[in-house]
């Protein structure tokens, strides 16, 4: 079982993170002022603000990451993106469990507001997938005249949004894909991912290839979710693929960053909605 790609968690999301494990997992959380040169317009305020209100409200942190930066003067104000999970759903933990979650994206160095999207999780190989715009919209809080409590009130937008995405899994899961569908979402999926099938590290046949028992479903739950674990964990090789040398394609790699991981998971999204719509 992989932990998220490129999330780091002293719990593997199964338990919620204290701040001191956010300190140690995610300092630009905590930064005490923004990076040098921004305006006076400029309204600063940590993503710690708001982690005592997002609990307050039910939600805890489960899962954070920070994105890697070259510039030494990024470090510690770099883009963030922190996953919430509702207290009650932790309580009750089962395998195959599909969990909504809050996803907090923000950074202390200019490069984003604060964003929420709405998250699933699913527990049985910590894959987080985020919901496409189409289905639930971001919400966006700019730091230009920001207040923590814009943040909490949008939380309650997700939560609220939770039941409806819950029934989405479900019709997920009702809808059986013949082959060709699975592996029409598997070529659409690579060519989002490298551009190019010949270029790509992965064949779409490899996309489609269980992870674990019980993954060689044709549900389009299924097959969104194995489509993603491929595409995102990186560390993999396709003894089918070859340079236009001979030689070997070499392994695939994982996505790093936050930006692209969130585009991806709601392109996947958005093509299993189309596909989900299709009888």
């Amino acid at each position: 079982m992989s932990l998220l790609p490129n999330y780091r968690s002293a719990s593997a999301g199964s338990t919620p993170l204290s701040d001191e494990q956010l300190r140690r997992l995610t300092p630009s959380v905590f930064a005490s002022q923004p990076i040098a040169g921004v305006s006076d317009r400029y309204a600063f305020l940590p993503t710690s603000s708001v982690l005592k209100g997002l609990r307050e409200g039910g939600w805890l942190p489960v899962l954070a990451r920070e994105q890697p930066v070259r510039n030494e003067a990024r470090k510690g104000f770099q883009k963030h993106c922190l996953r919430f999970a509702r207290a009650e759903h932790l309580e009750r933990v089962q395998l195959n469990q599909v969990r909504p979650e809050l996803v907090l994206l923000n950074s202390h160095d200019r490069s984003s507001a604060y964003q929420l999207h709405c998250g699933l999780f699913r527990l049985v190989c910590s894959n987080g997938l985020v919901v496409a715009d189409a289905t639930f919209a971001r919400i966006s809080v700019i730091h230009t005249g920001f207040r923590p409590e814009n943040v909490i009130a949008a939380s309650f937008k997700v939560r609220d949004a939770v039941p409806g995405m819950m029934e989405r899994v479900r019709l997920f899961q009702d809808r059986i894909l013949t082959d060709a569908e699975r592996l029409g979402f598997a070529k659409d999926a690579a060519v989002y991912r490298w551009g190019d099938l010949a270029k790509a590290p992965l064949s779409p046949e490899k996309l489609l290839a269980p992870c674990r028992y019980g993954d060689d479903k044709k549900d389009l739950w299924t097959t969104l979710n194995t489509i993603q674990e491929h595409l995102t964990k990186g560390g993999q090789r396709d003894h089918s693929r070859r340079r236009p040398n001979g030689r070997p394609m070499g392994k695939s790699r994982a996505i790093t960053g936050i930006a692209e991981d969130l585009d991806l998971n709601k392109c996947l999204w958005e093509r299993a909605e189309a596909l989900r719509e299709v009888r």
